[in-house]
């Protein structure tokens, strides 16, 4: 799918209010054992923008990856923070 329809679904997502699911950047608040950073998980899009953090069912090796994913996103950040 093209970058702009995407774009173009979520915002229809929600100004009608359709509760959609879409993969979005978004910060977390405990979901998956991750707390105040943003990656990329599953969301209901709908009236005011993310309704709800969709948490998935992942294998253990599956989460290590997420965890080391964030880690290294959380890394990169704080370099920009010191900048």
């Amino acid at each position: 799918m093209h970058q702009s329809a995407a774009a173009a679904q979520m915002v229809e997502a929600i100004v009608r209010d359709e509760n959609r699911i879409f993969p979005v950047c978004t910060l977390l608040k405990g979901q998956y054992g991750l707390n105040d950073i943003f990656v990329g998980a599953p969301v209901k899009l709908g009236k005011g923008g993310i309704k709800q953090v969709l948490k998935l069912k992942l294998k253990k090796d599956e989460l290590a990856l997420l965890h080391e994913s964030a880690k290294a996103v959380k890394e990169v950040m704080d370099v920009f923070d010191k900048m």
